[in-house]
């Protein structure tokens, strides 16, 4: 009896592996993630590079626009419309950062609004135009905010090199003068085009 007791005991103790929930495998980084601080704690900086969508887009003349038509440049994308709080708030901040690189050809800020009726452009134009030196360029497909990482959330802001690589991506409201800002597009500004390190 004893011996059936201690058998039954060293079954259940030795029943087979412990069963474990499996990690979760880290997404893998960049080395701009050390702008991911501060204001920026969410910034995604996708260690893979894929090229920034090929969908067309309007200037304020209503002419075509793709995003290859900046290469050579640092961009910051901005999506916004006039529907959304966050976007409105965060304009002050976006036109301030233009203001602190005006000057510079080789970084466009680029706020691209994304409200599909011609009444909301128009109120979006009226709302840029005190925005200075902010242009206004529209896209009523309402496309790229399903083309980019983070799909359909606003606001929305992705930094693309020279090479029109998207290189970061934030969603949601920030201080785009912020210091740690500015250091995101010194950084890409410093780089000489070539395929940047992991």
């Amino acid at each position: 009896l004893i011996g059936a007791v201690v058998g039954a005991a060293l079954l259940y103790a030795n029943r087979g592996p412990v069963v474990q929930a499996p990690e979760v495998a880290e997404v893998q980084k960049s080395e701009l993630a050390r702008f991911a601080v501060g204001p920026l704690a969410s910034l995604q900086t996708p260690a893979v590079l894929e090229p920034a969508p090929d969908h067309v887009f309007k200037d304020r003349q209503n002419r075509d626009v793709r995003f290859a038509h900046f290469r050579g440049k640092v961009v910051v994308v901005n999506l916004w419309a006039m529907w959304c709080a966050p976007c409105r708030t965060e304009m002050p901040t976006i036109a301030r950062l233009a203001q602190s690189y005006v000057g510079r050809d080789d970084l466009v800020v680029l706020p691209v609004n994304v409200d599909a009726t011609p009444d909301a452009v128009a109120d979006a134009r009226s709302f840029i135009a005190v925005h200075e030196p902010l242009p206004l360029y529209s896209d009523m497909k309402v496309q790229l905010p399903f083309e980019f990482p983070g799909k359909g959330a606003m606001p929305r802001t992705i930094f693309l090199d020279r090479e029109g690589r998207i290189r970061a991506v934030f969603a949601g409201e920030a201080d785009w003068a912020s210091p740690q800002a500015r250091a995101l597009i010194d950084a890409l500004l410093a780089e000489d085009g070539q395929t940047p390190p992991a």
